[in-house]
């Protein structure tokens, strides 16, 4: 169930690009949350982080998520989804989540959607179909949540341990095993043990 006074939000995409760069969008989207979240509230911009590929962490806590869903055939479209935890955040969580007026900043969702409405428009002009990923991937970089850092990562039915290197051409996360080999993460859900050690509600 929604919870009333957050910000839940869809943007149709109904003349994708190729299927292909359809995962970066992921990136592209958490950029923008991040702008529109940053814009909002000053003060706490330095401490907002993503959380590979497309969490916004305010500190140690989730404070906002985006799902992206395609589909191809005769009429492709992309859908981005985006939740942001403005008066309010769940309890009952694996990882610390938190909200924005928990953190001492009054958003309403109306100004927020105001602000990520222009800041995602920005942000998909400079990745223009994959053609300026490689601006997205630096500005994702340089706003990335346990880069360089030891993490583990859960792929499908396993874990992976080793060290976040960076994001590679595409947006894949480049892990660096143990053993030395690196690899390349399409998709999983990233565990950071620094971040996360003790579970604990952040608001």
């Amino acid at each position: 169930m929604s919870e009333p006074g957050n910000l839940y939000a869809s943007l149709l995409l109904t003349a994708p690009p190729l299927p292909r760069v359809w995962p970066q969008l992921s990136l592209v989207a958490a950029l923008a949350l991040h702008d529109a979240i940053g814009e909002c509230t000053k003060r706490m911009e330095a401490a907002l982080v993503i959380k590979w590929p497309n969490d916004i962490l305010l500190g140690r806590a989730k404070l906002a998520g985006i799902l992206i869903e395609g589909e191809t055939g005769d009429a492709p479209a992309v859908a981005i989804g985006v939740g942001v935890n403005c008066a309010s955040h769940p309890r009952d969580t694996d990882y610390p989540a938190t909200d924005l007026a928990a953190a001492g900043a009054t958003v309403t969702p109306s100004t927020l959607f105001a602000h990520l409405s222009v800041k995602m428009m920005e942000r998909l002009a400079q990745w223009a179909a994959g053609e300026g990923f490689s601006s997205v991937r630096a500005d994702w970089i340089a706003r990335a949540a346990g880069l360089g850092q030891d993490i583990r990562v859960r792929v499908a039915d396993r874990e992976l341990s080793g060290r976040f290197e960076t994001l590679d051409a595409d947006g894949n996360m480049t892990l660096r095993l143990p053993d030395g080999r690196a690899v390349a993460v399409t998709a999983g859900d990233t565990l950071y043990a620094e971040l996360f050690s003790v579970r604990e509600d952040a608001g």
